[in-house]
């Protein structure tokens, strides 16, 4: 029993795409049993590159069913089926990121039409799916609609069935798709491993922590480690059954959550912000033990960048005021900032010049009261100096909203 799909998105970034048309076909290798074809509304833009490519507009998808809505008959349509598509790699993750969304994890074998039209129809001059049904006189109708390209990749998974005549490929790329080999391994556990900043853990398969730290690039870092012919990842390599995260969005929300677990990790910041005869400057700290600098950074195109924006501002040209601006001392504020999701804040607790305690609200939450807060807060175990350099830079970059402290 098969499900063969085609799915269109609205060309959004890598992992951010969204479904705006789907057609699944289930096909018992005889005839269609079942199909189910529909617009969905992605709830956000359709780039112009793939409103001129489909002819799907925003006002076509404005009242199409949103995926939560048509969710559950994708599970019925495919349940114990092998899902099957041309380029089946991008319809999987289409549909495993849009459950993932919904808290919900979709698993099913696939079947890749490209590599199997590849053996069984060898020296095409193009494998896309518009050329080949093309050359194999496979009619394909609405090209870059789901119906229509779902259809024609039908027909084409038809003509190879019965182009293998004794199953012997087809049960070959099961078996390598679904084979427990290292590639795969790779494959299934950074899948849908997110590009974005955070804390990421290698367990093993009791669940057990072989390995974790906060990295830049989840996904990058985890195929890294697997991709390294260093002996420092042989054991992660070996024993790593699962990969977990946990997203910070900024530096700074990692910093927090290192400090509320008691993680004394400190940062290499060798250059600093000094201000020498009327003016600001980035050099090497060590170069003057005796001078404290301004701020500390990682790099000097960082310092560079700062020293840019604050030349942006008459009044830090007074240096004393500039001190004023970014001074911790006897702050009691509330700071209000970008969370680790898009809808989420992070809101920062500072008493007496001392970060108390950071927590994450969901923008429609009211947050009036430091009762409230106190139910959503998590305590800091201590404070670097490093976390509060942090601080000052995002205070001076404008990333917070300071308020009074509510009552």
């Amino acid at each position: 029993m098969y499900s063969i799909i085609d799915i269109e998105s609205n060309g959004a970034g890598y992992r951010k795409e969204c479904i705006i048309d789907i057609a699944i076909y289930r096909y018992d290798d005889q005839k269609i049993v079942d199909q189910f074809i529909s617009l969905v509304n992605p709830e956000s833009d359709i780039t112009p590159f793939v409103q001129k490519l489909t002819n799907i507009t925003p006002k076509m998808v404005k009242t199409a069913p949103k995926f939560h809505e048509i969710a559950r008959r994708i599970v019925e349509i495919t349940a114990n089926t092998t899902l099957v598509g041309h380029n089946i790699d991008f319809d999987y993750r289409m549909l495993r990121q849009s459950f993932q969304r919904l808290g919900y994890e979709f698993k099913i074998n696939t079947l890749d039409t490209i590599p199997l039209a590849k053996k069984l129809v060898p020296d095409e001059v193009s494998y896309s799916l518009g050329k080949l049904v093309k050359s194999l006189g496979i009619p394909l109708t609405n090209a870059h609609r789901a119906e229509g390209d779902a259809r024609a990749t039908l027909e084409l998974f038809k003509l190879l069935i019965a182009k293998d005549t004794e199953n012997e490929i087809i049960q070959k790329q099961h078996e390598e798709t679904n084979a427990k080999t290292y590639i795969n391994k790779i494959k299934i556990l950074t899948q849908d491993l997110p590009n974005e900043k955070g804390f990421v853990y290698f367990q093993s398969e009791a669940g057990k922590i072989i390995f974790s730290d906060h990295v830049q690039d989840v996904n990058k870092f985890s195929k890294n480690v697997f991709n390294s012919k260093s002996k420092k990842w042989e054991l992660i390599q070996r024993e790593v059954e699962q990969i977990n995260y946990e997203l910070t969005g900024t530096d700074i929300i990692a910093k927090l959550i290192l400090s509320s677990k008691g993680v004394k990790k400190k940062e290499t910041l060798p250059f600093g912000l000094y201000y020498r005869n009327g003016k600001y400057q980035v050099e090497k700290n060590k170069l003057n033990k005796l001078e404290k600098p301004i701020l500390k950074f990682r790099s000097f195109t960082q310092g560079s960048k700062a020293v840019q924006f604050i030349g942006r501002f008459e009044e830090y040209q007074n240096i004393d005021q500039f001190k004023k601006k970014i001074d911790f001392k006897k702050r009691n504020e509330l700071w209000l900032g970008q969370g680790r999701k898009l809808g989420e804040k992070l809101f920062l607790i500072i008493e007496n010049g001392k970060v108390m305690s950071y927590g994450f609200y969901e923008l429609f939450t009211q947050i009036q009261t430091l009762n409230k807060l106190n139910k959503l807060k998590i305590d800091l175990l201590y404070q670097s100096a490093d976390m509060i350099n942090e601080l000052q830079l995002a205070l001076l970059r404008g990333d917070f909203e300071t308020l009074p402290l509510p009552k």
